[in-house]
């Protein structure tokens, strides 16, 4: 993960605008996250492509969304890595037992 935050930020060091404001950066993940449910609407659900609409995936959006998320993260300098540790605590202890577990014997 830490490389990817660096590959990020080498890419965006590249221009004089930087990291765009918070703001903007929310709006864009917004926007991405809901180009993924259009692809997830056609592939899964009641509504079809257009014949003129642009082919895209399931796979290029969530790019999109774990770009921008790595901008955001980088913007904030939040380590993604320290931060996904944080949460995969915070599943295995307060959510240890909300779901139903597999029985592995």
């Amino acid at each position: 993960m830490a490389e990817m935050q660096r590959e990020v930020d080498r890419y965006i060091s590249q221009f004089k605008e930087g990291y765009f404001s918070p703001l903007s950066m929310m709006a864009r993940m917004t926007e991405e996250v809901g180009e993924l449910a259009r692809e997830v609407n056609h592939r899964f659900g009641e509504k079809p492509k257009k014949a003129d609409e642009e082919e895209n995936s399931i796979e290029m959006e969530l790019g999109d969304i774990l770009f921008i998320a790595i901008c955001f993260a980088n913007a904030q300098g939040i380590d993604l890595a320290a931060a996904h540790d944080k949460v995969m605590h915070k599943f295995n202890t307060r959510d240890k037992d909300r779901w139903t577990r597999i029985n592995t014997d």
